[in-house]
């Protein structure tokens, strides 16, 4: 463990409710991200990493911890998301070993990384929750200029490791790019490989 190691924090959102994860959670945002969406839900990830404020892992901590009471009185805890947060693992793992593993803990992620970069935080997580944008290549690719490799062979490995029932896979339905159509084949091609726990959305773009 390491409490001086740092990662840049986009943002720190206290007391949230029924958005991101069991009970009263705290949302920790990273800077960064894999992709390049058309439409991002949080442009401010992609900031130049220059002129970003570091924080490290025991002051993250020790801000995270003052709603500890929160946490154990609802089942909640504490949510890393982003950007991708992902890329920050061994970050989050110093953080989670300072005390955070005793509340709940969620992921928020594309999937769109190495899998080791998920493997190591697996033993303490309650939860992952993966936006996918969608199982086909070519539609996703058009949306994030990405490829999903990364992320199907993670859903892959991850269900063959048996981890299909702490997951909740959000597949949204992203106007120009994909319909209804095409949310049901991701869903029948992510059911295929065990998995049941789906949030359909519609991404709300403001032109």
């Amino acid at each position: 463990m390491n409490k001086n190691r740092v990662a840049p924090i986009l943002g720190i959102d206290r007391l949230r409710m029924g958005t991101d994860g069991n009970g009263i959670t705290t949302l920790v945002a990273f800077y960064g991200c894999p992709l390049k969406c058309k439409y991002c839900l949080n442009p401010k990830c992609h900031k130049n990493i220059s002129d970003i404020v570091f924080s490290s892992s025991l002051e993250l901590y020790d801000i995270v911890s003052k709603d500890e009471l929160y946490y154990h009185a609802t089942g909640g805890g504490v949510t890393f998301g982003g950007g991708e947060p992902l890329l920050y693992s061994d970050f989050i793992i110093d953080v989670l070993k300072l005390g955070a593993n005793r509340w709940n803990v969620t992921i928020e992620t594309s999937l769109n990384v190495p899998f080791n970069k998920i493997d190591i935080l697996l033993p303490h997580i309650n939860e992952l929750i993966v936006d996918i944008k969608d199982i086909n290549p070519k539609i996703y690719e058009l949306y994030t200029k990405s490829s999903n490799i990364k992320v199907i062979n993670n859903l892959k490995k991850l269900s063959i490791i048996g981890c299909t029932k702490k997951m909740k896979i959000r597949i949204p339905l992203i106007s120009g790019f994909n319909n209804n159509i095409d949310n049901q084949k991701s869903i029948s091609y992510l059911e295929s490989l065990g998995y049941s726990n789906f949030d359909l959305f519609d991404y709300k773009i403001k032109f």
